[in-house]
């Protein structure tokens, strides 16, 4: 989780220094659903995530560099420096995204559960989505069919209290969304508590495997605005993001519980969290190094490997490109 926060704050500062550009949706303070879902699952369940997914990325077992170098559109990225924050992915560990386009990927997270039931493998689909996108109307077709065919996806809503600047009160009749399933059961877990998270995350899995899908509702909250471009103060007080940090932030909660317990003293954690500094310090140095992807990638990955023989060569501006082998 010092590691996720350390992430969020970098990219923050870059954007702000104007080497990141485009979009960039912050999730720290939402730590806690990334971690406590990791720590119940392998990366052979698979995730599928909305816009806000550097947190999600790193429990996939992404690196640092990886999403700095795509943020900076840099070769050494998740997707190759072409997808940039809202597009991170790692198929290896079976994390299909970061998806731009808010809500359209719930039911590519039914689809993904069906190939999970399809092969049989005993694994499930961990499918993340806002408050705000939890309103539309494809995650009621996803339910259906999900419940329709038993397949094994847990619908998990990160419901950080705003969709965009409005609050989930203002825009929804019903904000506990982890009833709206109707016909699918659901349980609401304190997001800000990562061992909370760990337990429902456990517990959605087994649901999910001999009963069909489920619904968690992760209550959390996000310190920064809906994305860089939002201070995120003009539809909440700076009281109010400070008393959640007082009293919610999940890394906090962590740490009291470790030093309480005597599982590591207050040294020993400061000793770790300047090591993580000074890692995620560097592997953003490392990304600045990385070189911008080769004007070809801009035909690379568009079709199937063996298809590019058939395209004919383009002209841009000062001359001809021929396609590589």
């Amino acid at each position: 989780m010092v590691t996720m926060r350390r992430v969020e704050l970098a990219a923050d500062l870059l954007y702000k220094q104007k080497l990141i550009r485009g979009f960039l949706h912050l999730a720290d303070g939402q730590e806690a659903v990334p971690a406590g879902m990791e720590a119940a699952i392998s990366f052979k369940d698979s995730i599928i995530q909305s816009y806000r997914d550097h947190t999600t990325f790193i429990g996939r077992g992404g690196t640092v560099k990886e999403i700095m170098a795509e943020l900076l559109g840099r070769v050494d990225g998740a997707s190759k420096g072409l997808g940039g924050s809202m597009h991170l992915y790692k198929k290896e560990n079976n994390f299909y995204g970061g998806i731009g386009i808010v809500g359209t990927h719930i039911p590519l997270g039914a689809g993904i559960g069906l190939a999970h039931m399809y092969r049989k493998d005993g694994h499930v689909s961990f499918t993340l989505y806002g408050d705000g996108a939890a309103n539309q109307g494809q995650v009621y077709e996803a339910y259906n069919m999900a419940a329709l065919w038993d397949l094994p996806v847990v619908f998990t809503i990160e419901n950080n209290q705003f969709g965009m600047g409005t609050s989930a009160r203002r825009a929804s009749k019903i904000t506990e969304f982890y009833t709206r399933g109707d016909y699918i059961p659901g349980v609401w877990v304190d997001g800000m508590d990562a061992l909370a998270v760990k337990s429902a995350s456990a517990f959605a899995k087994q649901h999910a495997l001999q009963h069909g899908p489920i619904i968690l509702e992760m209550d959390t909250y996000r310190y920064h605005g809906h994305s860089i471009s939002d201070p995120g103060s003009t539809y909440r007080t700076r009281d109010e993001i400070q008393g959640v940090r007082r009293a919610r932030d999940p890394i906090e909660q962590i740490r009291t519980l470790l030093l309480e317990n005597s599982f590591a003293d207050s040294g020993e954690l400061k000793k770790l969290e300047s090591q993580i500094k000074a890692q995620v310090a560097e592997e953003v140095e490392e990304a600045k190094r990385s070189p911008p992807p080769p004007l070809c990638y801009l035909w690379k990955f568009v079709y199937k490997k063996g298809w590019g023989a058939k395209l004919r060569p383009v002209e841009l501006g000062r001359g001809w490109i021929q396609l590589p082998p």
